[in-house]
């Protein structure tokens, strides 16, 4: 609607200017007129060749026996009207009185078109449009309507006992008294806390489909502007939104944006920030009573949050939405496979089974990625070979087909990559060997993929010991293989991953007697925050003893693996073999090439995987002596 204003009133205006213009200028008849000069007229008068003259001031427009029309202008001292009179030409006078007004609408019309301009944007500043310039202090809220897809509880999953807190909002707006008449209170505040990707957008909505009250959703960023005031304005103006429809609910999006600390800032106490919490927090429990309006709001970040948000009051519910389990993942597979076609072969409990630690965004990436795939090789369904494919993908990057590496390249990062497996399988904490390629995926040349056979809580000492030995077996195989001197760059990102790990078990998990039970992460993480500046708040010989400890822990990890490599040499190189003949082997297949069989057990043999592998979607059939198109790439930078 209010565009449709704006544009009549252009169009209203440029019409009034197109008239007035035509008016001034003598109408279209006027355009007709040739000029010619007042000495050629004088000439034409005495030839006889003009039939009529009209006096208009200074204008003299007159007829030609030819029929053209023509106008001259007339000096101040020339006497016109004698001269015509004497030739017996007619002569018509026009009256001067109008040229007065048209000489004052013209000096008015500048003046009406800046009244005009200016009316316009007045409007806009007093409230005609948020967009204009005085709409800062507007709230950037938008109501939810059923018009931008209806979600309903329905469509969550995964996330039970977050949705058993939220459901009870929900009752509580549809029947306060079943609440009321025991003496409880309807919820001011829920915040919703977990990684990205868990749903908790994705809940908001549901909430908003379910409660059947007005839903307002905002983003933490919209309130803050550079301009100090903006901020507390718009959440002022959001509450008083809230306020003429209550009940509804409000959800403010990534709330950390606005809700850091207080003082933590280079303003103080008096930047744009803070002053928009400072109003948040007195519009959600101040002097003046918000009844009916809860606040909904969803972070990542809830560390970074000031303490006087999140105290009860504000946000009297804080709900953690985490990652779903076995469980979860399956529901969560069906609700994102309800519009797609599945085929016979697919079994979403095995895919949830396979996915340990993906979120619910990782899930539906998962089941597009499947969708995608099949739609691509010209299927009319989803096949499980579409969801390993779609797997692969997502946990280990995309195939890089197209690049070229020598045979010694090859042959190297088959070694390294049958180091990874070799000892991920024979020590038994660590996580069942998955998947084994050297076709270059991502930035990696090769690599080995372990999945956990269950969720996976905590971690423990062993477990964290023998991790590192797995992730430094690559460059053991490379140095059991072709010594010390020809070792490559591939094992890079290994070395990455086990310092981190063994940094963690001495610096946080209290996992080295020499250190102790001491947590030094952060004063590590300050001191690194800083730039290396004001000191790592230890002693030099703490930060001697913590180095070396990490490196203790990691040379052992490295000696294990090299041990073992050496103990199973003959299954080391059968795999390492296998890995450049087949180029890719899943959990099942390692152990059938190990073992001296090949990856493909016959018809009519009993193929029982052994407990060493990884449990897989679906074993991809590959014929033997069938190759892949040669890859190549990068240094080799192998991830467990």
């Amino acid at each position: 609607m209010g565009n449709f204003r704006n544009l009549a009133f252009w169009a209203v205006l440029l019409v009034l200017v197109f008239s007035l213009f035509n008016l001034f200028n003598g109408g279209p008849s006027g355009m007709q007129n040739r000029e010619i000069s007042y000495s050629d007229f004088v000439s034409a008068v005495e030839g006889g060749n003009v039939s009529n003259v009209t006096l208009d001031g200074e204008q003299v427009r007159f007829r030609q026996s030819d029929g053209q029309d023509y106008v001259t202008i007339l000096p101040t001292d020339a006497e016109i009207t004698s001269l015509l009179i004497d030739n017996n030409i007619p002569v018509r006078a026009e009256s001067q009185q109008e040229s007065g007004l048209q000489t004052f609408l013209v000096s008015l019309l500048p003046i009406l078109l800046l009244i005009g301009v200016w009316i316009y944007f007045m409007n806009r500043m007093q409230g005609g449009g948020k967009g204009g310039a005085m709409g800062f202090g507007k709230s950037k809220a938008k109501m939810l309507t059923e018009k931008h897809g209806r979600v309903t509880f329905d469509d969550v999953a995964g996330i039970d006992e977050a949705k058993e807190e939220l459901e009870e909002i929900v009752e509580f707006l549809r029947n306060p008294q079943k609440f009321s008449r025991l003496g409880g209170k309807i919820p001011k505040g829920a915040l919703l806390e977990g990684p990205p990707g868990t749903g908790k957008t994705l809940l908001a909505r549901a909430i908003a489909g379910e409660a059947g009250v007005p839903f307002f959703t905002i983003s933490g960023s919209d309130f803050v502007e550079m301009f100090v005031g903006v901020g507390a304005s718009r959440v002022r103006d959001m509450f008083e939104q809230a306020k003429k429809n209550a009940p509804c609910i409000v959800f403010i999006d990534e709330i950390d944006a606005v809700g850091r600390h207080r003082g933590a800032g280079y303003g103080g106490g008096n930047d744009e920030r803070e002053q928009t919490l400072n109003q948040l927090l007195v519009e959600m429990d101040g002097f003046e009573a918000n009844e009916g309006v809860i606040i909904i709001a969803a972070t990542n970040r809830k560390d970074v949050l000031d303490p006087a948000l999140l105290r009860p009051g504000r946000f009297d519910r804080q709900v953690t939405v985490g990652n779903p389990d076995i469980k979860g993942r399956e529901k969560i597979l069906g609700v994102h496979a309800r519009k797609t076609p599945l085929g016979p072969d697919v079994d979403l409990r095995i895919i949830a089974r396979g996915t340990p630690g993906f979120s619910g965004a990782d899930l539906a990436n998962l089941v597009n990625e499947a969708a995608l795939t099949a739609a691509r090789v010209g299927r009319r369904f989803v096949a499980m070979m579409d969801f390993e494919s779609a797997k692969d993908k997502i946990m280990m990057g995309a195939e890089r087909r197209s690049m070229v590496l020598t045979q010694d390249q090859k042959e190297k990062t088959a070694y390294h990559e049958a180091g990874h497996a070799i000892v991920g399988i024979k020590l038994p904490k660590c996580d069942p060997v998955y998947k084994a390629t050297i076709i270059p995926r991502g930035g990696a040349l090769g690599m080995v993929m372990s999945l956990p056979e269950m969720d996976k809580l905590q971690m423990f000492k062993d477990e964290a010991e023998q991790k590192i030995a797995m992730t430094m077996a690559g460059k053991a195989a490379e140095i059991f293989k072709y010594g010390a001197e020809t070792v490559s760059s591939g094992p890079m990102g290994d070395i990455m991953q086990a310092s981190q790990l063994a940094r963690g078990m001495v610096m946080r998990m209290g996992m080295s007697d020499k250190v102790g039970n001491i947590d030094y992460s952060e004063a590590a993480a300050g001191y690194q925050a800083n730039g290396g500046a004001g000191g790592f708040s230890v002693s030099a010989a703490t930060k001697e003893l913590i180095e070396s400890e990490v490196k203790r822990i990691i040379d052992e990890g490295y000696d294990r693996a090299y041990k073992l490599i050496e103990e199973h040499e003959e299954e080391f190189e059968r795999l390492a073999q296998g890995l450049l003949e087949y180029e890719t082997l899943t959990g099942e297949e390692i152990q059938r090439v190990i073992a001296g069989k090949p990856p493909q057990a016959p018809e009519d043999e009993d193929d029982t995987p052994d407990s060493g592998s990884a449990p897989s979607i679906t074993a991809i059939p590959k014929a033997k002596g069938k190759k892949s198109p040669p890859s190549g790439g990068m240094e080799p930078e192998p991830s467990v």
